[in-house]
């Protein structure tokens, strides 16, 4: 039995049936069916705009899977280039698969001189990292001139393994020079994780060790936070790569998009939030604050999940994991009590809101010692291969340019009236 809905238009008393293709119904078919009659979604909040084969979310179950792989699996087993190998071709690596592609990465790790001593040394002292990152993205594109060969596979596919080796690179150059050391070479002996920890901190030893346990946290957060569907940093990629516009200017929209407090500072909000409770004793009144509308509860509840972040179960194992070796992060105690206490009431738990990934991320990030303003560049570099998967699959897609409609609510025609007489 075909599935489908029938919409009368009262105007004129005819009915039309339009089919249900799995969840979805055509906009076009409905637009024949009422020419002139646009829907009104702003944000997009009950619009698809995409087909994807990539990240299958159903907020109702708590369910979250690359490619049909559960994120529980790939958290427990996997790592993360292993993880991005499977956003961008499909499939999971074999082992030959895995290995090349591993050396292929590290191989492009390292970023043209030019980039780092004429352009990221050009910005002020106090410059922000995550906008200095979106600037060299971009500026990435006038490196190589063969970025703008989309059509080429191979050429595409090296813009792909570039962007996705180089942004630990980028990220780490950015935080050294806003607090003034030295940049810090790639040491391609090193993992992925590794790689960017000895990048980030390296300081004068002939080489970095990092903390294995620290190493395999980070590498989990990159797994999580490789891909989320159709989330706002995903829709500016995809929306500027319908202009076939190259992967290094698409990745640095999507970037800039993740820029924005609302998309990707808000573990950075509950850092701030927890440390404004101060302790576990003022977490009772703050709650009741809450409850009256004198705050928010940052980190509580998600866009899309409804009952549980599956993310956020695996990020709290971890937490345990890293704090075992940083030692305790002083603002945990105050996590643990207002969890304790939000999941306790109803009026929370009637509103479906449960701690999400970015309850306790940014707590593992400090104890780890990155700045704050790192937190967010943390989120660009993993989710950097999810853009990339789309970036490819919408170009497989053959998908028109993005051009949305709008409802006119402006002024009917007026005619120009001169200045002297306004």
């Amino acid at each position: 039995m075909t599935e489908s809905i029938t919409i009368t238009d009262n105007r004129t008393g005819q009915s039309y049936e339009i089919p249900i293709d799995n969840g979805g119904v055509s906009a076009k078919e409905f637009s024949k069916a009422l020419p002139g009659v646009w829907f009104f979604d702003p944000a997009f909040m009950q619009t698809a705009a995409a087909e994807s084969a990539i990240t299958y979310l159903d907020g109702e179950a708590g369910i979250l899977r690359y490619r049909g792989y559960p994120i529980e699996q790939l958290a427990e087993k996997s790592n993360y280039l292993e993880v991005a190998y499977l956003l961008l071709n499909g499939e999971l690596p074999t082992t030959e698969q895995a290995t090349a592609w591993k050396k292929e990465v590290t191989y492009h790790t390292f970023i043209h001189e030019n980039v780092r001593k004429r352009f990221l040394e050009g910005f002020n002292y106090d410059a922000h990292p995550m906008g200095m990152l979106v600037s060299a993205v971009a500026a990435l594109s006038t490196y190589y001139k063969d970025a703008k060969d989309i059509s080429n596979p191979e050429s595409l596919n090296k813009q792909i393994v570039r962007l996705i080796a180089k942004m630990p690179t980028l990220a780490a150059a950015a935080h050294r020079f806003s607090v003034g050391m030295p940049f810090v070479y790639p040491d391609n002996s090193l993992g992925y994780a590794e790689n960017f920890l000895s990048m980030m901190w390296k300081v004068a030893e002939p080489r970095y060790e990092p903390d294995p346990v620290l190493a395999r946290a980070l590498d989990i957060l990159f797994i999580l936070h490789a891909d989320h569907e159709q989330n706002c940093g995903t829709t500016a990629m995809r929306t500027v790569a319908s202009a076939h516009a190259d992967p290094y200017s698409a990745t640095a929209a999507a970037t800039a998009a993740l820029y924005g407090p609302r998309h990707g500072g808000a573990n950075e909000a509950v850092l701030r939030m927890l440390k404004d409770i101060g302790t576990v004793d003022n977490v009772p009144a703050f709650i009741e604050g809450v409850k009256n509308g004198k705050g928010k509860l940052q980190g509580f509840g998600h866009r899309v999940y409804k009952n549980f972040d599956p993310r956020a179960s695996i990020i709290k194992r971890t937490a345990d994991e890293v704090f075992k070796v940083t030692g305790k992060n002083p603002l945990l105690d105050v996590a643990l009590k207002l969890e304790e206490v939000a999941l306790q009431d109803d009026y929370f738990v009637s509103r479906k809101l449960y701690p999400n990934v970015d309850f306790y991320s940014g707590l593992i990030y400090q104890a780890m010692g990155f700045p704050s303003e790192m937190f967010t560049v943390l989120f660009a570099i993993p989710r950097t291969a999810g853009w990339l998967a789309h970036y490819r699959e919408l170009l497989d897609q053959d998908q028109k340019i993005a051009r949305p409609r709008q409802l006119y609510v402006g002024p009917e025609q007026r005619n120009y009236v001169p200045i002297d007489q306004r």
